[in-house]
């Protein structure tokens, strides 16, 4: 024989390997094992059972051990050093039953070894035990590759709640035309502060903003160009700030940040506040359906100290408010520190 015999179509049966140099051998062999329940494939020598474990997965190999140019031996010793075939079992068939030669057998990676004659008895119940542990091996297999993929749709699914929960989030605690925190967020920063502050024993600033001349923008190139120019006055103010402190949009062309860690107090909050009006009154260019506008703005700006203008929320926001509006009466444009009460 010099082909490998095998079904003429895949049955998706577990695969046994015969390999003996004698045609009658593994017709003996096939016709024991024809109601196995497995696909029997047949191999003539050493170097034909090497190939067609590169072509099958078996779940047993029938191994005869005297064959000419290889033996058994040294077929069971390369398929061993094989990743692909090292764990399939094998049973040794030869005459040559002595202990001398079951030792080598085993230490060439044998699993067992059988006479022959073949006993039918001894080889069905043997290749029955192998070919049930295999199946059992192919269900915990199928088993575990099925938990692993659920396993993989549940992450793939906590990460997406993960995800949605996050954009949620944000979307509810950010301001959707500039995208900064909305007073909801702020409040929450503004309560964080405040008992950081309370544990460090540190001081930190809060400034009230409220933009000059925004009412005509709207009024004389409509609101999608007042919108453009909210976005341009948020983004300066994020641009300005450290990543510790927070600009928020409380609603209009109103706006609050919380200046975290000003040691000093009021000068060094005094001092920010200023760079920021200045900042903000450089001219705007804002497009417009009718091509690109250059707006001008200013800005009034309250600032209250935590804890000399206010040990709560609801004194330091009075306190800001009132330095804003005293801003504007003094002529806007310009910054005004909460007067101590």
């Amino acid at each position: 024989m010099t082909e490998l015999e095998c079904q003429a179509e895949p049955t998706g049966l577990p695969k046994i390997l015969i390999v003996d140099d004698h045609a009658a051998n593994r017709l003996a062999l096939r016709r024991l094992l024809a109601r196995s329940g497995a696909e029997l494939i047949e191999a003539d020598s050493g170097n034909q059972a090497l190939a067609a474990c590169l072509d099958h997965h078996f779940a047993l190999i029938l191994l005869d051990v005297n064959m000419p140019e290889m033996d058994g031996f040294e077929v069971a010793e390369l398929l061993g050093d094989d990743d692909g075939s090292k764990d399939t079992p094998i049973i040794f068939i030869s005459a040559a039953y002595d202990d001398l030669h079951r030792l080598r057998g085993y230490g060439s990676g044998a699993v067992d070894y059988i006479a022959k004659p073949v006993n039918e008895a001894i080889l069905k119940s043997k290749v029955g035990v192998f070919l049930e542990l295999y199946r059992r091996k192919s269900e915990l297999q199928g088993a575990l590759e099925q938990l692993s993929a659920h396993m993989r749709a549940l992450e793939q699914e906590i990460a997406l709640r993960r995800e949605t929960e996050k954009l949620a989030w944000h979307r509810a605690s950010h301001d959707v035309l500039t995208d900064l925190p909305n007073r909801m967020l702020f409040m929450d920063r503004l309560d964080s502060a405040i008992e950081r502050s309370r544990r460090h024993q540190r001081k930190f600033g809060l400034a009230y903003i409220d933009i000059d001349g925004f009412k005509p923008v709207n009024d004389t190139w409509g609101h999608p160009v007042g919108d453009e120019l909210l976005k341009a006055i948020a983004d300066r103010l994020r641009a300005l700030l450290r990543t510790e402190d927070t600009v928020a949009r409380l609603g209009g062309d109103e706006f609050a940040v919380i200046l975290e860690s000003l040691d000093d107090g009021g000068p060094a909050g005094f001092r920010v506040c200023e760079v920021i009006g200045r900042d903000l009154r450089r001219p705007y260019v804002v497009a417009t359906a009718s091509g690109p506008v250059t707006l001008e703005i200013g800005a009034s700006i309250g600032l209250a100290m935590f804890p000399p203008h206010g040990e709560s929320r609801e004194q330091l926001i009075r306190a800001a408010d009132e330095a804003m509006y005293a801003a504007k009466r003094g002529g806007r444009n310009r910054c005004v520190v909460a007067a101590f009460g």
